[in-house]
């Protein structure tokens, strides 16, 4: 993993490189003390994941990371800063950060953080890898959809929607996928139910209505505690950001529009959770 830092503060930045090689995190191959030069740089040098102070001088890091995703698409981003501000916090994760962290610099904090960067950069990966996966022989697959049929159950359990009216009808349509090496790119959802069932209208709402009980869980943990681990991971892998913010908003009775649900991006964020807890 190659690292790049932009920290206005150098002995921050000569923490952080000491952090990451002395516990092996990767290699650190540059760092900036200036927003607008560290994102030039980070073009150049095209890390994989790039630690962002908040407050710099040039450009700040909000606008520094929402520019470079645009950019940088699959470039992951972890934002240190001593600001505290729930409503800061979620801007930089509706602007792409993975992770927040809060200054003063923990050595344990940045390796957990790192650590788990790494692993969603690897199951991005290896979901783009799916089809050497299933390349096997036929004995073989049916022993990974079953196993992945287990790994599929613990993520909507950590969503806190097993056993929910579509909870049967979500497993059946992502080990569909699973199968086919297929995304949701490939089928809309009316489309694909039709292949599933009968009656696809009926498993389509009740998917829907399954995938928003699930927001509202995740946007509850949210309201509780920003850095929940199960609030971080899927609040933006399974659901859009902004969605599950306006969820927290309309929970806590600040506005009356609830946060929506994209079906399609839950399915693949539920395919994107399985393949990472498949790893054997």
């Amino acid at each position: 993993m190659k690292l790049y830092i932009i920290e206005d503060d150098i002995h921050i930045v000569k923490i952080l490189q000491k952090i990451i090689e002395d516990k092996k995190l990767g290699e650190v191959v540059g760092y900036s003390l200036d927003g607008n030069k560290g994102l030039e740089e980070i073009g150049e040098l095209n890390p994989q994941l790039v630690l962002v102070d908040l407050l710099m001088p040039g450009k700040d890091g909000l606008h520094l990371v929402k520019e470079a995703k645009e950019l940088y698409p699959k470039m992951k981003f972890i934002m240190i800063s001593q600001v505290s501000c729930k409503d800061m916090i979620g801007k930089a994760y509706e602007n792409g950060v993975e992770f927040y962290i809060y200054k003063p610099i923990n050595a344990i904090e940045i390796e957990n953080v790192v650590k788990k960067v790494v692993d969603i950069y690897e199951k991005e990966n290896k979901l783009m890898d799916i089809e050497n996966i299933f390349s096997r022989n036929k004995r073989e697959k049916v022993e990974e959809v079953v196993d992945y049929e287990t790994k599929i159950v613990q993520v909507l359990k950590r969503m806190g929607i097993i056993g929910q009216v579509g909870t049967k009808d979500i497993i059946q349509l992502v080990k569909y996928l699973l199968v086919r090496n297929k995304t949701m790119s490939d089928y809309t959802i009316k489309e694909l139910c039709g292949y599933l069932t009968d009656n696809p209208k009926s498993m389509e709402q009740r998917i829907r209505r399954t995938a928003y009980t699930g927001m509202t869980n995740i946007a509850n943990l949210g309201i509780d505690d920003y850095l929940n681990d199960v609030f971080v991971e899927f609040s933006n892998s399974v659901y859009d950001f902004k969605q599950v913010k306006r969820q927290m908003d309309y929970i806590k009775g600040k506005s009356i529009i609830m946060g929506s649900v994209n079906v399609k991006k839950f399915i693949d964020g539920i395919v994107f959770a399985a393949m990472d807890n498949g790893r054997i």
